[in-house]
Protein backbone atom coordinates (compact mmCIF):
# COMPACT_ATOMS: atom_id res chain seq x y z
CA UNK A 1 0.00 0.00 0.00
CA UNK A 2 0.97 3.15 -0.62
CA UNK A 3 2.04 5.78 1.81
CA UNK A 4 0.01 8.54 2.28
CA UNK A 5 2.14 12.23 1.60
CA UNK A 6 2.07 15.22 3.88
CA UNK A 7 2.83 18.40 2.03
CA UNK A 8 2.58 21.52 3.94
CA UNK A 9 1.62 24.56 1.89
CA UNK A 10 2.91 28.12 2.66
CA UNK A 11 1.78 31.42 0.80
CA UNK A 12 2.69 34.99 0.75
CA UNK A 13 0.39 36.85 3.32
CA UNK A 14 -1.89 38.67 1.20
CA UNK A 15 -5.00 37.89 -0.17
CA UNK A 16 -4.05 37.99 -3.81
CA UNK A 17 -1.96 34.91 -2.79
CA UNK A 18 -3.55 33.38 -0.12
CA UNK A 19 -6.51 32.53 -2.14
CA UNK A 20 -4.91 30.69 -5.58
CA UNK A 21 -3.04 28.23 -2.74
CA UNK A 22 -5.88 27.45 -1.12
CA UNK A 23 -7.62 26.56 -4.00
CA UNK A 24 -4.55 24.33 -5.20
CA UNK A 25 -4.51 22.88 -2.07
CA UNK A 26 -8.08 21.34 -2.32
CA UNK A 27 -7.81 20.33 -5.75
CA UNK A 28 -4.84 18.15 -4.51
CA UNK A 29 -6.57 17.17 -1.32
CA UNK A 30 -9.16 15.57 -3.56
CA UNK A 31 -6.50 13.17 -4.94
CA UNK A 32 -5.91 11.39 -1.47
CA UNK A 33 -3.20 14.01 -0.16
CA UNK A 34 -2.82 15.50 3.11
CA UNK A 35 -1.97 19.22 3.99
CA UNK A 36 -1.10 21.89 6.52
CA UNK A 37 -1.75 25.25 4.95
CA UNK A 38 0.69 27.65 7.37
CA UNK A 39 -0.76 31.06 7.50
CA UNK A 40 0.74 33.84 9.49
CA UNK A 41 -1.45 34.41 13.01
CA UNK A 42 -3.11 37.89 11.78
CA UNK A 43 -4.14 36.46 8.05
CA UNK A 44 -5.00 32.81 9.62
CA UNK A 45 -7.31 34.53 11.84
CA UNK A 46 -8.82 36.86 8.86
CA UNK A 47 -9.37 33.69 6.76
CA UNK A 48 -11.08 31.71 9.93
CA UNK A 49 -13.44 34.53 10.60
CA UNK A 50 -14.34 35.06 7.03
CA UNK A 51 -14.76 31.07 5.89
CA UNK A 52 -16.66 29.47 8.92
CA UNK A 53 -16.21 25.78 8.77
CA UNK A 54 -13.18 25.68 6.73
CA UNK A 55 -11.40 24.18 9.80
CA UNK A 56 -13.61 21.58 9.74
CA UNK A 57 -12.42 18.06 10.55
CA UNK A 58 -13.79 16.15 8.12
CA UNK A 59 -11.85 18.31 5.42
CA UNK A 60 -8.12 16.91 4.71
CA UNK A 61 -6.62 20.35 4.77
CA UNK A 62 -5.19 21.63 8.99
CA UNK A 63 -5.23 25.11 9.00
CA UNK A 64 -2.50 26.66 11.18
CA UNK A 65 -0.62 29.64 11.92
CA UNK A 66 2.33 30.76 12.83
CA UNK A 67 4.03 34.52 13.96
CA UNK A 68 5.23 37.20 11.69
CA UNK A 69 7.38 39.40 14.09
CA UNK A 70 4.62 42.27 14.05
CA UNK A 71 2.79 44.01 17.02
CA UNK A 72 -0.16 45.57 15.04
CA UNK A 73 -2.15 45.68 11.75
CA UNK A 74 -0.63 49.17 11.40
CA UNK A 75 2.70 48.00 11.34
CA UNK A 76 1.93 44.87 8.68
CA UNK A 77 0.44 47.55 6.41
CA UNK A 78 4.01 49.08 6.08
CA UNK A 79 5.41 46.76 3.53
CA UNK A 80 9.31 47.88 4.45
CA UNK A 81 8.47 46.34 8.14
CA UNK A 82 6.46 43.90 6.71
CA UNK A 83 9.02 42.44 4.47
CA UNK A 84 11.93 42.98 7.02
CA UNK A 85 9.95 41.18 9.84
CA UNK A 86 8.91 38.13 7.70
CA UNK A 87 12.50 37.59 6.66
CA UNK A 88 13.63 37.36 10.30
CA UNK A 89 11.36 36.30 12.18
CA UNK A 90 9.46 33.47 10.03
CA UNK A 91 11.90 31.20 8.91
CA UNK A 92 12.86 29.93 12.20
CA UNK A 93 9.07 29.48 13.40
CA UNK A 94 8.29 27.19 10.27
CA UNK A 95 11.68 25.13 10.96
CA UNK A 96 10.17 24.47 14.72
CA UNK A 97 6.71 23.64 13.17
CA UNK A 98 7.68 20.50 10.77
CA UNK A 99 9.91 19.57 13.62
CA UNK A 100 7.05 19.23 15.96
CA UNK A 101 4.90 17.74 13.31
CA UNK A 102 7.80 15.09 13.23
CA UNK A 103 7.97 14.56 17.08
CA UNK A 104 4.12 14.19 16.61
CA UNK A 105 4.16 11.92 14.07
CA UNK A 106 5.44 9.25 17.21
CA UNK A 107 7.92 7.53 13.93
CA UNK A 108 4.61 7.19 11.49
CA UNK A 109 6.39 8.57 8.04
CA UNK A 110 2.32 9.57 6.65
CA UNK A 111 2.00 12.16 9.21
CA UNK A 112 5.83 13.94 8.55
CA UNK A 113 6.14 16.77 5.94
CA UNK A 114 7.17 15.27 2.76
CA UNK A 115 6.44 17.75 0.61
CA UNK A 116 6.97 21.72 0.81
CA UNK A 117 4.72 24.16 -1.49
CA UNK A 118 5.86 27.78 -0.95
CA UNK A 119 4.71 31.01 -2.57
CA UNK A 120 7.34 32.53 -5.25
CA UNK A 121 7.33 35.61 -2.56
CA UNK A 122 8.05 33.13 0.24
CA UNK A 123 11.33 31.26 -1.01
CA UNK A 124 13.13 31.16 2.36
CA UNK A 125 10.70 28.23 3.22
CA UNK A 126 12.63 26.24 -0.06
CA UNK A 127 15.84 26.90 1.69
CA UNK A 128 14.29 25.51 4.93
CA UNK A 129 12.95 22.63 3.13
CA UNK A 130 16.33 22.23 1.58
CA UNK A 131 17.78 21.88 5.24
CA UNK A 132 15.36 19.37 6.16
CA UNK A 133 15.64 17.09 3.00
CA UNK A 134 11.82 17.68 2.36
CA UNK A 135 10.88 17.93 -1.44
CA UNK A 136 9.91 21.34 -2.83
CA UNK A 137 7.60 23.35 -5.24
CA UNK A 138 7.07 27.07 -6.11
CA UNK A 139 4.08 28.55 -6.54
CA UNK A 140 3.62 31.87 -8.99
CA UNK A 141 0.16 33.66 -7.96
CA UNK A 142 1.39 36.60 -10.29
CA UNK A 143 1.33 36.37 -14.31
CA UNK A 144 4.88 34.05 -15.88
CA UNK A 145 5.60 37.40 -17.66
CA UNK A 146 6.00 38.92 -14.33
CA UNK A 147 8.02 36.11 -12.63
CA UNK A 148 10.33 36.05 -15.95
CA UNK A 149 10.89 39.83 -15.26
CA UNK A 150 11.51 38.95 -11.72
CA UNK A 151 14.06 35.95 -12.25
CA UNK A 152 15.76 38.19 -14.96
CA UNK A 153 16.60 41.27 -12.33
CA UNK A 154 20.87 40.00 -11.96
CA UNK A 155 20.83 40.34 -15.54
CA UNK A 156 18.89 43.47 -15.81
CA UNK A 157 21.66 45.33 -13.41
CA UNK A 158 24.38 43.65 -15.49
CA UNK A 159 23.20 45.33 -18.50
CA UNK A 160 22.80 48.72 -16.91
CA UNK A 161 19.40 48.84 -17.57
CA UNK A 162 18.26 49.40 -13.82
CA UNK A 163 20.65 50.12 -10.77
CA UNK A 164 21.24 47.95 -7.71
CA UNK A 165 17.56 49.48 -6.03
CA UNK A 166 15.76 48.55 -9.31
CA UNK A 167 15.05 52.30 -10.56
CA UNK A 168 14.88 52.50 -14.25
CA UNK A 169 18.78 53.83 -15.96
CA UNK A 170 17.33 53.36 -19.72
CA UNK A 171 14.00 54.61 -20.56
CA UNK A 172 14.31 51.66 -23.64
CA UNK A 173 12.24 49.06 -23.98
CA UNK A 174 13.42 46.00 -22.36
CA UNK A 175 14.70 43.12 -24.30
CA UNK A 176 14.59 39.59 -22.30
CA UNK A 177 14.60 37.22 -25.41
CA UNK A 178 14.13 37.08 -28.80
CA UNK A 179 11.19 35.02 -28.42
CA UNK A 180 9.01 37.46 -25.89
CA UNK A 181 7.81 40.65 -26.52
CA UNK A 182 9.88 43.61 -25.17
CA UNK A 183 9.02 45.24 -21.36
CA UNK A 184 8.31 48.74 -20.85
CA UNK A 185 10.00 50.59 -18.35
CA UNK A 186 6.86 50.90 -16.44
CA UNK A 187 6.10 47.27 -16.90
CA UNK A 188 8.75 46.82 -13.95
CA UNK A 189 6.98 44.80 -11.70
CA UNK A 190 8.41 45.87 -8.24
CA UNK A 191 7.33 49.55 -9.40
CA UNK A 192 5.82 51.79 -6.99
CA UNK A 193 5.12 55.27 -8.35
CA UNK A 194 3.54 56.99 -5.18
CA UNK A 195 6.66 55.47 -2.89
CA UNK A 196 10.13 55.24 -4.24
CA UNK A 197 11.22 53.60 -0.34
CA UNK A 198 8.41 50.94 -1.00
CA UNK A 199 9.56 50.22 -4.14
CA UNK A 200 13.07 49.65 -3.52
CA UNK A 201 12.62 47.10 -0.44
CA UNK A 202 9.99 45.45 -2.49
CA UNK A 203 13.28 45.05 -5.26
CA UNK A 204 15.32 44.12 -2.92
CA UNK A 205 13.40 41.10 -1.98
CA UNK A 206 12.22 40.14 -5.35
CA UNK A 207 15.87 39.83 -5.78
CA UNK A 208 16.16 36.97 -4.01
CA UNK A 209 13.90 35.26 -6.36
CA UNK A 210 16.63 33.86 -8.91
CA UNK A 211 18.84 32.63 -5.88
CA UNK A 212 15.32 30.87 -4.32
CA UNK A 213 14.32 29.13 -7.43
CA UNK A 214 17.64 27.18 -7.64
CA UNK A 215 16.08 25.42 -5.19
CA UNK A 216 13.14 23.76 -6.15
CA UNK A 217 12.32 20.92 -7.81
CA UNK A 218 8.97 22.00 -9.84
CA UNK A 219 7.51 25.26 -10.55
CA UNK A 220 3.67 25.72 -10.56
CA UNK A 221 2.46 28.95 -12.35
CA UNK A 222 -1.54 30.29 -11.82
CA UNK A 223 -1.89 30.73 -15.93
CA UNK A 224 -1.88 28.95 -19.28
CA UNK A 225 0.31 28.35 -21.74
CA UNK A 226 -1.96 29.89 -24.54
CA UNK A 227 -2.33 32.97 -22.85
CA UNK A 228 1.37 33.45 -21.86
CA UNK A 229 3.07 31.03 -24.48
CA UNK A 230 6.19 33.16 -25.01
CA UNK A 231 7.04 34.21 -21.54
CA UNK A 232 6.72 30.09 -20.72
CA UNK A 233 9.09 29.52 -23.42
CA UNK A 234 11.63 31.80 -21.10
CA UNK A 235 10.94 29.42 -17.86
CA UNK A 236 11.06 25.73 -19.49
CA UNK A 237 10.76 24.34 -16.50
CA UNK A 238 7.69 26.33 -15.46
CA UNK A 239 4.26 23.95 -15.43
CA UNK A 240 0.62 25.98 -16.53
CA UNK A 241 -1.68 25.05 -13.90
CA UNK A 242 -4.49 27.73 -14.41
CA UNK A 243 -6.28 29.43 -14.57
CA UNK A 244 -7.38 28.21 -10.60
CA UNK A 245 -10.46 29.52 -10.44
CA UNK A 246 -13.38 28.11 -8.58
CA UNK A 247 -16.20 28.10 -11.15
CA UNK A 248 -13.86 25.21 -12.53
CA UNK A 249 -14.63 21.69 -12.15
CA UNK A 250 -11.51 21.67 -10.30
CA UNK A 251 -11.43 24.39 -7.75
CA UNK A 252 -14.78 24.25 -6.06
CA UNK A 253 -13.43 25.57 -2.76
CA UNK A 254 -14.28 29.21 -2.31
CA UNK A 255 -12.15 31.55 0.17
CA UNK A 256 -11.82 34.94 1.02
CA UNK A 257 -9.74 37.29 4.10
CA UNK A 258 -13.47 39.21 4.14
CA UNK A 259 -17.12 38.55 4.73
CA UNK A 260 -18.63 38.87 1.50
CA UNK A 261 -21.75 40.64 0.61
CA UNK A 262 -23.52 38.27 -1.46
CA UNK A 263 -27.24 39.81 -1.76
CA UNK A 264 -25.54 42.18 -4.56
CA UNK A 265 -26.02 38.56 -7.11
CA UNK A 266 -29.78 39.27 -6.29
CA UNK A 267 -29.14 42.39 -7.53
CA UNK A 268 -27.35 41.75 -10.76
CA UNK A 269 -30.38 39.47 -10.97
CA UNK A 270 -32.79 41.98 -11.53
CA UNK A 271 -30.46 43.45 -14.62
CA UNK A 272 -30.41 42.69 -18.33
CA UNK A 273 -28.11 40.84 -19.32
CA UNK A 274 -24.51 42.57 -20.64
CA UNK A 275 -25.89 46.27 -18.77
CA UNK A 276 -24.06 46.45 -15.63
CA UNK A 277 -20.31 47.75 -14.87
CA UNK A 278 -18.11 45.90 -12.08
CA UNK A 279 -16.10 48.27 -10.08
CA UNK A 280 -13.65 46.30 -7.74
CA UNK A 281 -10.08 47.58 -7.07
CA UNK A 282 -8.36 44.79 -4.88
CA UNK A 283 -7.68 44.32 -1.47
CA UNK A 284 -4.77 47.00 -1.58
CA UNK A 285 -5.25 49.96 -3.56
CA UNK A 286 -6.16 52.86 -1.54
CA UNK A 287 -7.22 56.22 -3.31
CA UNK A 288 -6.99 60.33 -2.52
CA UNK A 289 -10.52 61.43 -1.94
CA UNK A 290 -10.26 63.76 -5.15
CA UNK A 291 -9.50 60.55 -7.29
CA UNK A 292 -11.92 58.69 -5.37
CA UNK A 293 -14.68 61.94 -6.45
CA UNK A 294 -13.36 61.45 -9.83
CA UNK A 295 -13.87 57.82 -10.25
CA UNK A 296 -17.60 58.06 -8.39
CA UNK A 297 -18.57 60.96 -10.78
CA UNK A 298 -17.43 59.11 -13.39
CA UNK A 299 -19.44 56.71 -13.04
CA UNK A 300 -22.56 58.57 -12.34
CA UNK A 301 -22.29 60.44 -15.24
CA UNK A 302 -22.32 56.90 -17.10
CA UNK A 303 -25.84 56.62 -16.51
CA UNK A 304 -25.13 52.70 -16.72
CA UNK A 305 -26.12 50.48 -13.99
CA UNK A 306 -22.94 49.70 -11.77
CA UNK A 307 -21.70 47.17 -8.71
CA UNK A 308 -19.19 48.99 -6.95
CA UNK A 309 -16.83 47.50 -4.09
CA UNK A 310 -15.65 49.93 -1.78
CA UNK A 311 -13.68 48.67 1.24
CA UNK A 312 -14.00 50.89 4.59
CA UNK A 313 -10.15 51.62 4.05
CA UNK A 314 -10.07 52.07 0.13
CA UNK A 315 -9.69 56.35 0.59
CA UNK A 316 -6.43 57.70 2.77
CA UNK A 317 -9.34 60.77 3.74
CA UNK A 318 -12.58 60.90 4.69
CA UNK A 319 -15.45 60.28 2.38
CA UNK A 320 -18.19 59.69 4.12
CA UNK A 321 -20.47 62.79 3.50
CA UNK A 322 -19.56 62.50 -0.14
CA UNK A 323 -20.50 59.13 -0.24
CA UNK A 324 -23.63 59.59 1.27
CA UNK A 325 -24.74 61.83 -1.52
CA UNK A 326 -23.56 60.30 -3.83
CA UNK A 327 -25.56 56.82 -2.87
CA UNK A 328 -28.64 58.88 -3.13
CA UNK A 329 -28.04 60.30 -6.25
CA UNK A 330 -27.32 56.81 -7.74
CA UNK A 331 -30.19 54.62 -6.15
CA UNK A 332 -31.76 53.60 -9.55
CA UNK A 333 -28.66 52.46 -10.80
CA UNK A 334 -25.73 51.59 -8.65
CA UNK A 335 -25.04 49.62 -5.40
CA UNK A 336 -22.22 49.63 -3.35
CA UNK A 337 -21.13 46.83 -1.02
CA UNK A 338 -17.70 46.67 0.94
CA UNK A 339 -16.68 43.38 -0.62
CA UNK A 340 -17.68 41.25 -3.52
CA UNK A 341 -18.42 37.73 -3.90
CA UNK A 342 -16.03 38.68 -6.90
CA UNK A 343 -15.84 35.29 -9.22
CA UNK A 344 -19.94 34.19 -9.00
CA UNK A 345 -20.29 38.55 -9.72
CA UNK A 346 -18.08 38.08 -12.93
CA UNK A 347 -19.65 34.61 -14.00
CA UNK A 348 -23.24 36.38 -13.91
CA UNK A 349 -24.52 37.40 -16.97
CA UNK A 350 -25.72 40.99 -16.28
CA UNK A 351 -22.18 41.25 -15.99
CA UNK A 352 -20.89 43.46 -19.13
CA UNK A 353 -17.26 45.04 -17.34
CA UNK A 354 -14.78 44.67 -15.58
CA UNK A 355 -13.05 48.35 -14.28
CA UNK A 356 -10.23 46.65 -11.99
CA UNK A 357 -6.40 47.40 -10.44
CA UNK A 358 -5.43 44.69 -12.63
CA UNK A 359 -4.20 42.62 -10.30
CA UNK A 360 -3.12 38.55 -11.60
CA UNK A 361 -6.47 36.96 -9.90
CA UNK A 362 -8.94 39.24 -10.78
CA UNK A 363 -7.15 39.58 -14.53
CA UNK A 364 -7.70 36.00 -14.77
CA UNK A 365 -11.13 35.43 -13.46
CA UNK A 366 -12.23 38.09 -15.40
CA UNK A 367 -10.91 36.45 -18.62
CA UNK A 368 -11.60 33.39 -17.91
CA UNK A 369 -15.86 34.47 -17.37
CA UNK A 370 -14.89 36.68 -20.82
CA UNK A 371 -15.41 39.88 -19.28
CA UNK A 372 -13.79 43.04 -20.97
CA UNK A 373 -11.67 45.03 -18.73
CA UNK A 374 -11.30 48.82 -18.11
CA UNK A 375 -7.57 48.84 -16.09
CA UNK A 376 -6.47 51.08 -13.46
CA UNK A 377 -3.45 49.52 -11.83
CA UNK A 378 -2.17 50.75 -8.95
CA UNK A 379 1.55 48.89 -7.93
CA UNK A 380 3.85 46.53 -8.63
CA UNK A 381 2.86 44.08 -11.44
CA UNK A 382 -0.26 45.72 -11.97
CA UNK A 383 1.27 48.03 -14.82
CA UNK A 384 2.26 44.71 -16.71
CA UNK A 385 -0.77 43.11 -16.72
CA UNK A 386 -2.70 45.97 -18.13
CA UNK A 387 -0.27 46.26 -21.15
CA UNK A 388 -0.64 42.70 -21.54
CA UNK A 389 -4.94 43.20 -21.53
CA UNK A 390 -4.47 46.35 -23.77
CA UNK A 391 -1.45 45.76 -25.87
CA UNK A 392 -1.40 41.96 -26.55
CA UNK A 393 -4.73 39.96 -25.61
CA UNK A 394 -6.56 43.56 -26.60
CA UNK A 395 -9.32 42.25 -24.14
CA UNK A 396 -9.29 46.09 -22.55
CA UNK A 397 -8.84 49.33 -22.22
CA UNK A 398 -6.73 51.45 -19.99
CA UNK A 399 -8.01 55.24 -18.12
CA UNK A 400 -5.55 57.31 -18.40
CA UNK A 401 -4.33 59.97 -15.91
CA UNK A 402 -4.26 63.95 -16.55
CA UNK A 403 -1.92 66.33 -16.22
CA UNK A 404 -2.55 66.27 -12.70
CA UNK A 405 -2.11 62.39 -12.01
CA UNK A 406 -5.75 62.25 -12.12
CA UNK A 407 -8.34 59.67 -13.57
CA UNK A 408 -10.85 62.12 -14.29
CA UNK A 409 -14.88 61.77 -14.69
CA UNK A 410 -14.56 62.49 -18.26
CA UNK A 411 -12.08 59.77 -18.77
CA UNK A 412 -14.31 57.32 -16.41
CA UNK A 413 -17.33 58.07 -18.56
CA UNK A 414 -15.83 57.92 -22.07
CA UNK A 415 -13.59 54.39 -21.14
CA UNK A 416 -16.61 53.36 -19.95
CA UNK A 417 -18.41 54.33 -23.18
CA UNK A 418 -15.79 53.15 -25.48
CA UNK A 419 -14.86 49.59 -23.86
CA UNK A 420 -18.99 48.58 -23.73
CA UNK A 421 -19.32 50.05 -27.52
CA UNK A 422 -16.52 47.51 -28.49
CA UNK A 423 -16.95 44.71 -30.89
CA UNK A 424 -13.65 43.64 -31.06
CA UNK A 425 -12.71 43.49 -27.38
CA UNK A 426 -15.65 41.69 -26.61
CA UNK A 427 -14.56 38.89 -29.16
CA UNK A 428 -11.39 38.89 -28.24
CA UNK A 429 -12.32 38.19 -24.59
CA UNK A 430 -14.53 35.45 -25.68
CA UNK A 431 -11.79 34.00 -27.31
CA UNK A 432 -9.75 33.81 -24.55
CA UNK A 433 -12.64 32.28 -21.82
CA UNK A 434 -12.69 29.52 -24.42
CA UNK A 435 -8.62 29.07 -24.59
CA UNK A 436 -9.00 29.08 -20.16
CA UNK A 437 -11.86 26.64 -20.01
CA UNK A 438 -9.87 24.45 -22.55
CA UNK A 439 -7.26 24.32 -20.46
CA UNK A 440 -8.69 23.20 -17.40
CA UNK A 441 -11.14 20.70 -18.92
CA UNK A 442 -10.09 17.45 -19.73
CA UNK A 443 -7.59 16.39 -21.79
CA UNK A 444 -6.42 20.41 -21.45
CA UNK A 445 -2.77 21.38 -21.07
CA UNK A 446 -3.24 22.85 -17.54
CA UNK A 447 -5.22 19.91 -16.15
CA UNK A 448 -2.38 17.27 -17.85
CA UNK A 449 0.10 19.26 -16.13
CA UNK A 450 -1.35 19.28 -12.55
CA UNK A 451 -2.22 15.86 -12.69
CA UNK A 452 1.49 15.73 -13.38
CA UNK A 453 2.40 17.54 -10.42
CA UNK A 454 0.12 15.63 -8.25
CA UNK A 455 1.67 12.17 -9.23
CA UNK A 456 5.21 13.38 -8.37
CA UNK A 457 4.02 14.61 -4.75
CA UNK A 458 2.41 11.36 -4.70
CA UNK A 459 5.27 8.64 -5.33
Amino acid sequence: MAKLKHVLVIPFPAQGHVIPLLKLSHCIADYGVKLTFVNTESIHAQVMTANPGLDDESHRIKFVAIPDGLETDEERKDPIKRLDSMLRVMPGHLQELIEKVKKQSNGIEDEQISFLIADVMVGWALEVAERMGIQRATFCPPSVSSLVLALHIPKLIEGGVIDNNGFVLKNDLIRISKDLRSYKSSDLVWSFPEDPATQKAIFKYLSSMAHYSKLSNSFLCNSFHELEASAFSVIPGALAIGPLIASAQLFQCRGSLRKEDSTCLNWLDQHPALSVIYVAFGSTTVFGPEQFYEIAHGLEQATQPFLWVIRPDITDGPVSEFLDGFLQRVRNYGKVVQWAPQEEVLAHPSVACFFTHCGWNSTLEGLSNGVPLLCRPYFTDQFLNKSLICDVWKVGLGVDSDENGLISRHEVREKVSAVLGSDEIRANCLRVKEMARKSISEGGSSLKNLQSFIELVKA
